[in-house]
């Protein structure tokens, strides 16, 4: 599944490419894919591809927007109108305005180059999603069960998004998920997070955990 499934998807990648990387190399000058490393299966690391959708000094200007980080703690960041985001700025009446970085993000484009991590081996289809190495030091001693979530290949996607559990949602809730996923896994249960995520979830009348 994960190679039929890797090799449809970067068939798919290539088509968006001839489209994306024009339109983000125009609005901000630069490679068109974005690297980073992430921990996979066993503590394993690997570098995760993704579409370029914010400027190439993000991470410089975090530091400056940190005030306004709307998580607490300090571990993650998220923001209203994300200046960092290409494109995205706000008018000067309070208008939010979005761009091809927004509209890169809000269809979940930039996730499709790593459909090429699916055939390395990387990741597989369906699964928990990779951290950030440091995310993963931060964690590992403080939420039980933590690392049991890389005891299998990170996904794509996963029983956590597919409910709605990313960003800046609890971290907890989402290892729920995701070990619910690794003690409960089958094929079909694979299929029914990939439907979910094709056609949404009122589609197969997802739940959260409770």
């Amino acid at each position: 599944l994960d190679i039929i499934g890797g090799a449809a998807g970067c068939l798919a990648t290539a088509v968006l490419f001839l489209f994306l990387a024009p339109a983000i190399y125009i609005a901000s000058p630069g490679p068109v894919f974005f690297s980073q490393e992430r921990v996979g299966r066993n503590g394993g690391r690997f570098r995760i591809y993704k579409f370029r959708s914010m400027y190439m000094d993000a991470e410089e200007r975090k530091k400056e927007l940190m005030e306004k980080n709307r998580v607490g703690g300090g571990l993650m960041f998220k923001m209203e109108a994300d200046p960092r985001i290409i494109g995205c700025r706000v008018l000067p009446d309070g208008t939010v305005r979005k761009g091809i970085g927004n509209f890169i993000r809000d269809w979940s484009l930039d996730e499709f180059p790593q459909f090429f991590n699916v055939l390395k081996g990387d990741m597989s289809l369906v699964g928990p999603r990779p951290e950030i190495p440091y995310y993963v030091e931060q964690f590992r001693e403080d939420i039980p069960l933590y690392m049991v979530k890389h005891q299998v290949r990170p996904g794509i996607t996963g029983w956590a998004q597919v409910n709605d559990l990313r960003g800046d949602t609890s971290i907890e809730d989402r290892i729920a998920h995701d070990i619910y996923y690794i003690e409960n896994w089958s094929l079909l249960f694979d299929l029914k997070i990939l439907l979910i995520t094709v056609f949404g979830g009122k589609f197969l009348n997802s739940e959260k955990l409770s």
